[in-house]
């Protein structure tokens, strides 16, 4: 296995498997004598990140207007981009809707 220019290598995936290492799990680094182990500090950083994403959306959803509450994510993408279109869109579910004005 070669280490890159930036000191990077891929672990085996029956490695990761076996140790719980996914993507966006945190890993510690240490020497015993002249052996490199890697070893999983929580296998559950994913889990975490979704959680703590899930309730950081919650909260900004608890501070939008009950107009704005009513809003298609096509509307609300529209809004955030600085759309100018107003008049009747259809949302994610086909339901025709007012658009923001």
């Amino acid at each position: 296995m070669l280490v890159t220019e930036k000191g990077q290598v891929t672990i085996p995936k029956h490695i990761r498997l076996a140790a719980g290492v996914a993507p966006g799990s945190e890993v510690a680094f240490s020497l015993e004598g002249s052996r490199i182990v890697i070893t999983p500090v929580s296998t559950s950083v994913k889990q975490d990140r979704r959680a703590k994403l899930k309730a950081a959306a919650a909260r900004v959803r608890g501070t939008f207007s009950a107009e704005f509450q009513q809003l298609g994510a096509d509307e609300i993408m529209g809004f955030i981009r600085g759309d100018k279109a107003t008049g009747s869109t259809k949302d994610n579910k086909g339901t025709r809707r007012r658009g923001p004005r």
